[in-house]
């Protein structure tokens, strides 16, 4: 019970990397507000994780729209009395390609979500987290560490979000307000589970599994981490952007 009355706001926490957080926090203790675009999915882990004694709410939504990010951050305020963590996990990756191959409407998309959206959630949810001295999580990517062939625009919109945190981190330490980064390398989720069913079809999954010493991950892999990284256990890391990546980056 490592979160045992925090209040958490998990963005993109209906499927893949944000259900396991949200999950696993609810598992800790925390009171869990999930958002994200389709509200059958939010509404099957809130139920979840009610059903294991924790309180959880779901707040359907588009955090690339302003009104909803105030609408989020007051409703996790208003229902549970204050915010302690939140966790930028919505993202999206509409080109796998170069520069060349990318329009410029796949640019702007990833920028939108992997890192606008991540500055007005941080600017809304800031006033509150430095009241309950809480903490941001930003789920950024090991692509957003090293350069890596054919994720030109994503890698850069990951390593947009690694330099936020570090800045934030900087800003906001003499208020008592840490703010991390976790790097995860691939883990099969429903965001990139065509991508897979392509490299299977190619012959090319197990390539990328080989390049991953232990293996690839699990959401269950990156929601240990963000659960340390959301305790009082961390209390004194800040600024950090950490992989979770199997062994990934040991090799760079």
């Amino acid at each position: 019970m490592r979160l045992k009355g925090k209040t958490a706001i998990v963005t993109g926490g209906g499927t893949g990397l944000g259900r396991g957080i949200a999950l696993r926090f609810g598992v800790e203790g925390a009171n869990v507000v999930v958002s994200g675009r389709r509200p059958a999915p939010l509404a099957e882990v809130a139920q979840k994780i009610g059903a294991g004694g924790a309180r959880a709410l779901a707040v359907p939504g588009d955090v690339t729209e302003p009104a909803h990010v105030k609408r989020l951050v007051k409703t996790a305020v208003d229902t549970f009395g204050q915010l302690d963590v939140l966790v930028n996990n919505a993202g999206t990756v509409t080109s796998r390609t170069d520069v060349l191959g990318a329009t410029e409407e796949d640019w702007e998309r990833m920028f939108e979500v992997n890192l606008t959206a991540v500055f007005h959630m941080c600017k809304h949810a800031l006033p509150e987290l430095i009241k309950s001295r809480g903490n941001i999580i930003n789920i950024a990517s090991v692509n957003g560490l090293n350069g890596a062939p054919a994720r030109a625009a994503y890698g850069a919109s990951k390593g947009g979000l690694v330099i936020l945190t570090k800045g934030m981190a900087l800003d906001h330490a003499g208020q008592g307000v840490r703010v991390n980064a976790i790097c995860p390398a691939f883990v099969e989720t429903d965001l990139n589970r065509g991508f897979v069913a392509e490299l299977k079809k190619a012959g090319k999954f197990d390539a990328l599994v080989a390049k991953h010493p232990l293996g690839l991950g699990a959401p269950e892999d990156v929601a240990a981490a963000a659960v340390f990284l959301a305790s009082d256990e961390a209390r004194w890391i800040t600024g950090v952007a950490l992989p979770v990546d199997g062994g990934v980056t040991a090799a760079l």
